[in-house]
């Protein structure tokens, strides 16, 4: 892992407080240069193999997309030289998939990223809360979207928005964002998160709930279980224990909306400043739930990547809690 890729960076500008860039970006020259690629190597069980079967199966390129690296120059090459479709692998061989230029999806918005991890395939994120992750019709220039689109100019670079974890609007952390279709397409199933919480009333030890989830009546996007709903399971472990309130650590088994604040409230343990499930607004003003770890390999390496990104702000605020 390249040691400058790490660090944290100001956090974002204060909520409002965000000002629009004024110019439409297209690609610049230099960011040719810096076009997103993924490289792998040809392992012993594809040798001798047919390029197209190797580039499907073991690096999960769609069929479209292969179809698009075909017509991209150097969209694919084995050991600097192009590769065709047709021709054999050897094992050993490298093999650099450099994808096709994008454009700036959303409108570029100024503002600052706390960066917590970069690679030529990824951006990872420190959300900040009241921070919506996508453009919406009540907020569409100061989201993290627009921001990252302002962060690409400057750094002459030119890609999708593809969030591969999406977090609720008043839900801080981890936020990864893929820079092209394939990280997109292959990293949402290998990533593990952790968050932090603080819940209402006190919990001890650690537990699982295994309690399927569906869309509460009535409603359009509130949740609560019932037998009918997907499976949904979720691991907690209680940290601490202060003034009616705990601090937990929670690892999600499956990937539901809104799975943790269901959850919680469906044990009569709301998440602390979560109205919509039951948690009250007196001491914390929106619902405590932070993205804190992801885990993953690289994609090319294969190579563990752990992405930490404490709690501060709620760590601060439950120790003051009487």
């Amino acid at each position: 892992m390249d040691s400058s890729a790490l660090g944290h960076a100001a956090i974002f500008s204060e909520k409002g407080s965000a000002r629009r860039a004024t110019a439409t970006v297209p690609a610049s020259p230099a960011a040719e240069n810096k076009r997103s690629e993924t490289i792998f190597i040809v392992p012993q069980s594809f040798d001798r193999m047919n390029a197209e079967i190797f580039l499907r199966k073991h690096c999960a390129v769609s069929a479209r997309l292969l179809t698009r690296l075909k017509r991209t120059e150097n969209g694919i090459t084995r050991n600097g030289e192009l590769l065709r479709s047709i021709d054999k692998v050897n094992a050993g061989d490298v093999i650099t998939i450099k994808f096709p230029d994008e454009e700036i999806s959303v409108e570029p918005t100024e503002g600052k990223l706390d960066v917590l991890f970069e690679n030529k395939n990824i951006l990872a994120v420190n959300k900040p809360p009241f921070m919506p992750v996508h453009p919406v019709h009540d907020h569409i220039f100061d989201t993290l979207a627009n921001i990252v689109a302002y962060y690409q100019i400057q750094n002459d670079e030119s890609y999708t928005f593809r969030a591969v974890n999406r977090l609720d609007r008043n839900t801080s952390g981890i936020v990864i964002i893929a820079k092209n279709r394939l990280t997109a397409s292959i990293l949402p199933n290998t990533v593990k998160k952790k968050y932090t919480a603080i819940c209402e009333g006190e919990l001890f030890g650690s537990g699982t709930i295994d309690a399927p989830l569906a869309l509460k009546e009535g409603h359009t996007i509130c949740r609560e279980v019932r037998a009918d709903g997907v499976r949904a399971v979720t691991h907690w472990k209680s940290l601490a224990v202060k003034g009616n309130h705990t601090m937990l650590e929670l690892v999600l088994e499956t990937g539901r909306t809104h799975q943790i604040r269901a959850h919680m409230a469906h044990i009569g343990h709301p998440l602390a400043g979560d109205d919509m499930y039951g948690g009250h607004l007196d001491i914390f003003d929106r619902q405590c739930l932070h993205c804190s770890q992801a885990e993953f390999e690289d994609l090319y390496s294969g190579e563990k990547i752990v992405i930490d990104c404490p709690a501060k702000e709620f760590w601060d605020k439950f120790n003051k809690l009487v």
